[in-house]
């Protein structure tokens, strides 16, 4: 398609079983932003759309761990992602959720008409059912070895580590992960959307049509899937969550997930279009709109096999232009994971830093996994920010706003005669919007940004050439000339950072007092972007340099979370031999109250402490002195072994243990009945 009318533009949408983290921006959301900015600065006729996926398995898994309601959990988490993105800038032009009426209706209203039609295969067959759980075991319920690489902690829809979907019944030696119980097969009737009858057209529309200008991860995974040939696929699923499934002898059971949530693009734009007085078909069943998912490599199959051959069995919908596809990002070296806790949560980075919305923007963009996996490292993002943002772009700005003001008070000053080096940095910045929106158009949004950058290193390297702090003195003409052509750099960074740096093209716009961006058109018809005797405002800084010490606090918090991690997966010590209790009486406990502590010389483990056991007052050497110091336990209750064999440690003889453990972090803690009333000498039973 040449000149689309309209575009509509998607973001997968999130489960709402947890926050938004950077893997899910640096594959979806950012660069979706940033198409949908640009076409906007276009002119283009756009709606960008996305909602909280509020039926997934995983939610109803959370909720059983939390102990509360899925309708809890949803309601939790979509509140945190709305907030999220709304502070982050995303500019969704409706963010909706699927437990909304309209989307139960349209999900409900598209399984009607494909029912009605005879699109569906009605098959009674044999699903994995937990006898201890007494249900069907739904894709995220049952874990087990992977039919292809053999991983043992596959899931029953996808293996996370080859990417390769399946059937749950395909797992080998398959387990419950309500119960852990060996599931049983059993006889239940579900709907099944024939995707072997899609297949010939599946290679004719995607194979044949879409092999030059699809990703080639994307074009890739794609072909695979089709070429090791398609089966019916389920579209209906037993579990008490999700929208019912619209047809007599269905009680009990609703539609699959993968089913209903595409269906959430339409209905989020049907609520968008009502609410903007828009028909919201023209976005949908017009050959003339430009259909674009933004999605992450996890989702491949559905968006491009799954979902259109819905659409192509529905009939009165269009088809997506292209899918542009990430790969995953990992976070220093590791794997994301929500359920390790193994990220950086949107919301938290918004409160650490305050005011830091485009540097996140700007390292993700620039560390985008668009074709391989890529890389999150604290010390990057740092890097980025104070030799990228702050030295380059920050700078160029800073340099063109406080010389404008000293020399000129604040007024863009008429130029004289152009040099060639005037007119050719001119021509050149002339053709930078081309190039960057050559790059977006293609999907390349990493590259798109690095150009951006490029029009910030022109402008430095103009002003270091030219240096119109020296000729200020000796040529007050080509001063103003000079300051004159870096003042359109400047301008121009106004509309080329939007896309990018929507927060820093606000402070941009607002520090040159211009009342809108210019057009992409402008940039390159006009020679004109600030005129002469145009009154600019103060300078601010766009960027502030990141400190070593915020970085290790982040670092920190990884640290910490990779600790209780290794704790959470530690082996737990086995069961010793039996005792009598004749053998555990002999035994004496007692609580005791430190009363003084001190370190022992020369020993960096060990504290020499003063216990009140209520017996007597003793000394104990405890190995503690890297957990705590001594100011922090005097007074501290303390679970004391009185009777053991006193002992010289370090020349002082200790006359008993106190009993420690190590908590999650792999610090040590007293075991003590730091209770009120417990007084020291009372005995521990």
């Amino acid at each position: 398609m040449s000149t689309p009318k309209r575009y509509t533009i998607t973001a997968a949408l999130p489960y709402t079983n947890g926050p938004i983290h950077i893997g899910h921006l640096a594959g979806v959301y950012v660069p979706a932003d940033i198409y949908t900015r640009y076409l906007r600065q276009m002119g283009k006729d756009v709606v960008f759309v996305c909602g909280s996926d509020e039926h997934g398995v995983p939610i109803t898994i959370k909720a059983k761990k939390e102990g509360v309601t899925p309708q809890d959990i949803v309601d939790k988490y979509d509140g945190i992602i709305r907030e999220s993105f709304k502070d982050f800038g995303i500019s969704f032009d409706n963010y909706s959720r699927t437990s909304r009426e309209i989307h139960h209706k349209t999900a409900s209203d598209f399984f009607e008409k494909l029912y009605e039609e005879g699109k569906f295969i009605e098959e009674v067959t044999e699903q994995l059912y937990d006898e201890e759980a007494k249900q069907f075991l739904a894709d995220r319920f049952v874990i087990g070895t992977c039919p292809k690489c053999g991983s043992e902690e596959s899931y029953g829809d996808q293996c996370e580590k080859c990417g390769t979907s399946h059937n749950a019944t395909d797992l080998i030696n398959p387990k419950s992960t309500i119960s852990g119980a060996t599931p049983i097969l059993k006889e239940t009737k579900h709907w099944f959307l024939p995707l072997d009858q899609y297949e010939t057209w599946l290679k004719e529309w995607i194979v044949k049509g879409h092999k030059k200008d699809w990703k080639t991860n994307v074009y890739g995974q794609c072909k695979s899937w089709i070429d090791d040939g398609l089966r019916p696929r389920a579209v209906t699923r037993d579990l008490d969550w999700g929208i019912p499934v619209p047809v007599k002898g269905a009680e009990g059971k609703v539609l699959y997930v993968w089913f209903d949530a595409p269906i959430g693009y339409i209905s989020a734009t049907k609520e968008w279009a009502a609410r903007t007085n828009k028909d919201w078909k023209t976005y949908w069943q017009d050959e003339d709109t430009k259909l674009v998912h933004f999605i992450g490599k996890d989702n491949i199959v559905f968006h491009c096999i799954i979902f259109p051959s819905m659409l192509k069995a529905h009939g009165d919908y269009i088809l997506p232009d292209n899918v542009p596809a990430n790969e995953f990002l990992n976070l220093e070296g590791r794997k994301l994971s929500t359920s390790k806790n193994w990220a950086v949560w949107l919301h938290e980075y918004l409160a650490d830093f305050p005011g830091k919305e485009d540097v996140l923007r700007y390292v993700l963009t620039a560390n985008a996994p668009e074709t391989k996996d890529n890389d999150f490292t604290w010390k990057d993002f740092q890097q980025r920010n104070n030799s990228e943002l702050v030295a380059i772009l920050g700078n160029f700005i800073n340099r063109v706003v406080v010389l404008t003001n000293k020399y000129y008070k604040g007024k863009v000053p008429q130029p004289a005669s152009l040099t060639s080096i005037d007119e050719e940095t001119l021509a050149e910045l002339k053709a930078y919007p081309a190039v960057i929106s050559s790059a977006i158009e293609k999907y390349r949004f990493r590259e798109a940004q690095a150009e951006m950058m490029n029009v910030a290193r022109l402008g430095n390297k103009y002003l270091a050439d030219e240096e119109p702090w020296k000729t200020f003195k000796t040529d007050k003409e080509r001063t103003q000339t000079v300051m004159y052509v870096a003042l359109q750099i400047a301008s121009a960074l106004v509309t080329l950072t939007e896309p990018f740096l929507p927060f820093t093209s606000v402070k941009l716009k607002n520090m040159l007092s211009l009342k809108e961006n210019c057009s992409w058109e402008k940039l390159v018809s006009t020679d004109v972007l600030l005129p002469a005797n145009h009154q600019i405002g103060k300078a601010e800084l766009l960027f502030a340099k990141i400190e070593d010490t915020e970085i290790q606090h982040q670092l920190d918090k990884l640290e910490a979370t990779k600790k209780a991690n290794e704790a959470a997966t530690k082996a737990v010590e086995p069961q010793k031999d039996f005792i009598t209790f004749d053998d555990f009486s002999k035994i004496d406990l007692r609580v005791g109250t430190i009363i003084e502590a001190e370190k022992m010389p020369k020993a960096k483990k060990l504290l020499v402490l003063k216990v009140d056991t209520g017996i007597d007052t003793r000394t104990i050497v405890s190995g503690i002195a890297e957990h705590f110091s001594p100011e922090e336990i005097i007074g501290k209750k303390v679970s004391v072994v009185v009777n053991l064999k006193p002992i010289k440690l370090r020349g002082t003889l200790s006359e008993g243990m106190i009993l420690m453990t190590e908590n999650a972090e792999g610090k040590l803690v007293f075991v003590n009945p730091d209770e009120k009333g417990v007084a020291s000498g009372t005995t521990i039973a």
